[in-house]
């Protein structure tokens, strides 16, 4: 039997909030996604991110595989209300069924009314649909299984689209978060596809710059926003993005960049040699470009988020050491009694947020 997933459970009384990273890759890594399929794919994701009342922090699409990093919610005390309860039905985009639950819930508020019946009655239809929700296997489930039916529908092809099960890290808020989230929007950029992760459209950082399809954007400032300031007790604001927030993060995409020179004719027809750095357009000012410079020094990972860090997809959980180790705690029997505690020094790849942040798993050095 394969292990039990790792999970940590949302509690309305806790103020921390409950952060996954999660990987999924197509079968046999094969490039099948395109610029319809991951059009759709985040049609889909938004769709069961608004069913389900768990947020998305930041995500990429890429050609075989994707990256979310997802906030699980607790659900809301007391439950939902009827009217919510249809919101949410209505938002997986079936209008018969959403009509047909209204008329339901009507139907047995009567018979409790009328004392034909209990509150039993719409607790069971209740049911029905709460249990896939503010729940991160049962969100996965249901995006990357409705994705398939269209995928395979559009494509004519049956059996599997992923490749295993989808690969999930427990992810602290406040630095952990805020890096995770650049290393998933930076994936465009590892892979060659975009210099500046702000032109790459299926990305969160790409929908909030761009608006994406809609031209709004805002559910992705509103997950960046969260991503980057939850731990300073901030919610998913995306009005907060055109403040401090959007500049931060910006910073901290293009810590990494890596500077170049380029031969070239001037327009007097001499030849001069053009300074810039991958990741940053050209437009940007000298002023700005030694502004981010001195920020390297104050993101000493930043290059690090240019490269593959396995810890990031395998470690489990990662975090401050004191995160780890609590985590470690509260899930004990997973590992031998030798074991005495959690943390681990990323190394490798990884190296470069060594005393920042810390893994649940040993990995091999430079994967």
């Amino acid at each position: 039997m394969r292990r039990a997933r790792w999970i940590i459970s949302p509690k309305l009384e806790s103020p921390r909030p409950v952060i996954y990273h999660c990987v999924s890759r197509a079968v046999n890594r094969e490039f099948v996604f395109g610029d319809l399929e991951r059009e759709r794919m985040r049609m889909f994701m938004r769709m069961y991110e608004n069913f389900s009342g768990n947020r998305i922090l930041s995500y990429c699409f890429m050609s075989n595989h994707f990256h979310i990093l997802l906030e699980v919610t607790p659900m809301p005390e007391g439950g939902l209300s009827d009217a919510e309860l249809v919101r949410r039905v209505r938002a997986l985009g079936n209008e018969a069924q959403t009509l047909e639950l209204s008329m339901e819930l009507d139907e047995a508020r009567k018979k409790i009314q009328t004392c034909e019946a209990g509150e039993s009655l719409v607790t069971a239809i209740h049911a029905r649909f709460t249990y896939r929700m503010h729940d991160l296997s049962q969100f996965m489930k249901s995006f990357t299984q409705r994705y398939t039916q269209w995928h395979n529908r559009t494509h004519h092809r049956t059996g599997r689209l992923w490749e295993d099960r989808f690969k999930s890290v427990i992810v602290e808020d406040g630095v952990a978060s805020k890096t995770m989230a650049a290393y998933i929007d930076l994936n465009p950029v590892r892979a060659g596809i975009v210099k500046d992760p702000a032109q790459y459209r299926w990305s969160s950082y790409g929908e909030a710059v761009g608006g994406g399809a809609k031209g709004n954007g805002k559910k992705a400032r509103a997950g960046l926003v969260r991503a980057i300031r939850a731990h300073k007790g901030v919610g998913a604001d995306a009005d907060l993005w055109a403040h401090d927030v959007s500049r931060e993060y910006r910073k901290l995409l293009l810590a990494g960049a890596v500077e170049k020179l380029e031969a070239r004719i001037g327009k007097s027809g001499e030849a001069e040699v053009k300074r810039t750095r991958k990741g940053m357009s050209a437009e940007q000012t000298q002023r700005e470009k030694e502004r981010l410079e001195r920020k390297v020094e104050k993101i000493p990972f930043g290059r690090m988020l240019r490269c593959r860090v396995r810890y990031f997809t395998d470690g489990a959980v990662i975090g401050s050491r004191a995160f780890v180790n609590e985590a470690f705690a509260n899930a004990r029997e997973r590992f031998s009694k030798a074991r005495k505690n959690g943390a681990r020094v990323m190394r490798g790849n990884g190296s470069g947020a060594k005393g920042v942040l810390w893994s649940a798993r040993d990995l091999r050095v430079n994967t």
